[in-house]
């Protein structure tokens, strides 16, 4: 089955929790902290597998996670970094954040890849915290959660030819021809319902990845039968092969055809509808063709275009298509991406949120802002050390500061985030 669209969510692990511990030897007197620090959490990282043709496997499964960090030990242990969650996809998936709706990668090469969702780093231990003054620190700071994100996927398949033409004109069959795809064909509408992939050899170390674009009708680009559906995938394309009924057996004209189709192509997008042809007169074995081929050929030289009869069902002229759409595919050269390394994208980073202090009653005030937000995500609420080293970071940043400009008075109630705290100078 052909699944060409997915959401899946992710999940990167959380960074473990620094350790509070003090060094006990026989002998060593007053040995000090050496609480080792939290192991960071692993990334949800996606991977483009040129062995996936499909997302088919996002319907058995969408939800992913990486692991967590590992607390941190005594004798200055650091915990286990949590292991990443490598996510296989199929090169051609485009990445969106479900969120934003704005893309984030197009996943072309294989071996590109893209951090889909950050671990959170580690807590540090209480040796971390030890200084000149402050010999014993009695706490550490908690892990941070990692990042969670919904995400689609849209594939584009990556083709050299893609083949295009109206329903029976015969794409399937010329697929199966030329290739080893055995995709359905049968003789009404739609038959082909999903794209078709298959690979043209030419001759030893000489081939080309051939693609059947179903279901295009006019009026395709605004929803009409099938064609909305695939016309995306005809994007990836370096070269299009227009295949023409021209023994009109389902009593449509081959050259209204072939002008209601690229107008198709021009409202969906004109860089597709840019984009190099070949067309192949079809069904040359039908009596019916003595009509529309010579109009058809007539019709195609005056405009000076390579147009080739062939019967796909009894291979009559195929030779000769493959030898032109191997020369104009040389011609056109390799893709800018078949010349590239593997890239490494990141999802944007979020955006750094200045503090803000609101009075949300008489009493209560709320406080916002990235860094105060990640200072409350590190304390260990459960500590009374940790709430005085907590009390400390907030007056360097101001915070304290600026509730009092802001009318607070000692016993008020002060929210950071979701974290309910009395106001103390």
């Amino acid at each position: 089955m052909f699944i060409d669209e997915a959401q899946i969510e992710v999940r990167a692990g959380d960074g473990g929790d620094g350790a509070v511990h003090f060094r006990r030897e026989k002998f060593v007197p007053r040995g000090g902290p050496d609480g080792g620090n939290g192991g960071d959490g692993g990334d949800v990282i996606l991977v483009a597998d040129p062995g996936l043709h499909t997302l088919l496997d996002f319907e058995y499964e969408s939800v992913f996670s990486a692991e967590s960090g590992a607390s941190g030990a005594g004798r200055n242990r650091d915990g286990k970094n949590g292991a990443d969650c490598l996510v296989p996809v199929p090169p051609g998936t485009v990445i969106y954040d479900e969120a934003s709706g704005q893309q984030v990668a197009d996943l072309v090469v294989p071996g590109d890849r893209l951090i889909a969702a950050r671990g959170g780093k580690g807590g540090r231990g209480n040796a971390a915290f030890a200084t000149a003054t402050h010999r014993t620190p009695r706490f550490a700071e908690q892990g941070l959660p990692g990042e969670s994100r919904r995400l689609r996927l849209e594939l584009r398949l990556i083709a050299d030819v893609g083949v295009i033409g109206f329903p029976n004109a015969g794409k399937s069959t010329l697929i199966s021809r030329l290739s080893a795809a055995q995709p359905k064909i049968a003789d009404y509408p739609f038959t082909t319902l999903q794209p078709q992939l298959g690979v043209v050899e030419v001759e030893k170390g000489r081939q080309f990845v051939i693609a059947d674009m179903p279901g295009l009708i006019k009026g395709a680009h605004t929803g009409r039968g099938l064609g909305d559906r695939f016309l995306r995938h005809i994007r990836r394309t370096r070269l299009l092969l227009h295949m023409l009924d021209v023994a009109a057996v389902d009593q449509r004209d081959p050259l209204e055809d072939y002008e209601h189709l690229n107008a198709e192509l021009a409202a969906y997008d004109e860089q597709v509808a840019a984009l190099p042809q070949v067309v192949a007169l079809n069904k040359i074995d039908l009596p019916d063709s003595e009509v529309f081929l010579p109009i058809c050929q007539q019709y195609f030289a005056e405009r000076q275009m390579p147009a080739y009869p062939i019967s796909a069902v009894t291979g009559a002229g195929l030779a000769q298509l493959v030898q032109a759409l191997v020369e104009k595919l040389e011609e056109l050269g390799p893709r800018p991406t078949d010349q590239r390394e593997p890239r490494t994208y990141q999802m944007p980073e979020a955006e750094k949120r200045p503090l803000q202090i609101f009075r949300a009653a008489e009493g209560v005030f709320l406080v916002r802002g990235s860094e105060v937000e990640r200072l409350i995500q590190l304390t260990d609420l459960g500590s009374e050390d940790a709430l005085l080293h907590m009390h400390r970071q907030l007056q360097e940043m101001g915070v304290i500061q600026a509730l009092s400009r802001a009318g607070a008075q000692p016993g008020d109630t002060v929210f950071i985030g979701d974290v309910e705290l009395e106001y103390q100078l």
